[in-house]
């Protein structure tokens, strides 16, 4: 239904974008650089790190807004008609893209679906098949997915801009090192502990599970209908004290209530966890990973 939803209102939004296309400036105060799309924060950083100062980003969904909910509006697809790249994560997390590149009418303009060539989850759970469609997108939260996702990204510029082929690919080089760094680094923590089980506000933890070999165990698949029965918070407070979990990791923006009441109920601690969706006081991709596996380190290691 979002799926349908949402080309519906590109379609209805295609009257209004004739008029903003017209309308709209470049932004760019360097027409020389490359002018890139992005659908969130995650793609904007690993833009970023790739391109650094020959690209000009344009990121489509606002800090603070639900990425999940989001449908573009006339301005954003007028946008699209003036870029040159246009990068998304895929795996059904923007799932009005491809009507927004019908819409924008950029002939020139360069695809990058980041997540190409990963191997994705399937989801299992009805909750997550109805909003996200048979695949997990949540693939930038695993630094191996990160790394697929940035050498596609540099793929995706040289693409559009191979004179500078090189300058993408030596940088894509060097953060896929400092991805591959902060790998190492946790996985040789995680290895050694015996508790691999945690607990978070929403399921976006399958591919960081699978990075370390976790298990992540989601407050919103027990409590997808609203407000918990008896039956089922008495469920995931056994699972709870069976494997030992000491705190709840809430995400920014998931259930935080419910999150909440479950640590009451189980004596644990609450922690926000970063998903990455949205800008965050500076902290860059790499300072939030780092986070999130320490505090699930540190966690587990209780």
């Amino acid at each position: 239904m979002k799926k349908v939803l949402a080309v519906l209102l590109i379609f209805c939004m295609t009257l209004s974008f004739v008029s903003c296309k017209s309308s709209l400036k470049d932004t760019s105060s360097d027409s020389t650089k490359l002018a890139v799309s992005v659908t969130f924060n995650a793609m904007a950083e690993f833009v970023a790190a790739v391109g650094r100062d020959r690209v000009n980003i344009s990121t489509i969904i606002p800090t603070g807004m639900e990425p999940h909910d989001f449908e573009p509006k006339a301005a954003d697809i007028a946008a699209l008609s003036n870029s040159q790249v246009f990068i998304y994560n895929g795996l059904g997390m923007e799932v009005w893209a491809e009507e927004a590149i019908k819409a924008a009418e950029n002939e020139s303009l360069v695809i990058v679906v980041a997540s190409d060539n990963s191997t994705p989850f399937h989801n299992t759970e009805e909750e997550e098949i109805e909003e996200h469609g048979q695949y997990d997108p949540h693939i930038w939260l695993s630094l191996k997915g990160a790394e697929i996702e940035v050498q596609n990204i540099a793929d995706g510029l040289s693409s559009a801009d191979p004179d500078n082929r090189e300058y993408y690919e030596t940088n894509a080089t060097s953060y896929i090192a400092q991805l591959e760094s902060l790998f190492n680094e946790y996985e040789e923590k995680f290895s050694s502990l015996e508790n691999k089980k945690f607990v978070t506000g929403h399921a976006a933890f399958h591919y960081f599970c699978r990075d370390f070999g976790l298990e992540q165990n989601s407050v919103e698949d027990v409590f997808a209908e609203g407000e918990p029965s008896t039956r089922q918070l008495a469920e995931l407070v056994d699972y709870c004290r069976e494997n030992n979990v000491s705190t709840i990791f809430a995400e920014e923006m998931a259930s935080p209530e419910i999150s909440q009441a479950l640590a009451n109920e189980v004596g644990a601690g609450i922690e926000t966890i970063h998903t990455i969706e949205s800008s965050d006081d500076g902290m860059t991709y790499l300072d939030r990973m780092r986070e999130n596996c320490e505090k699930i380190y540190k966690s587990l290691s209780k």
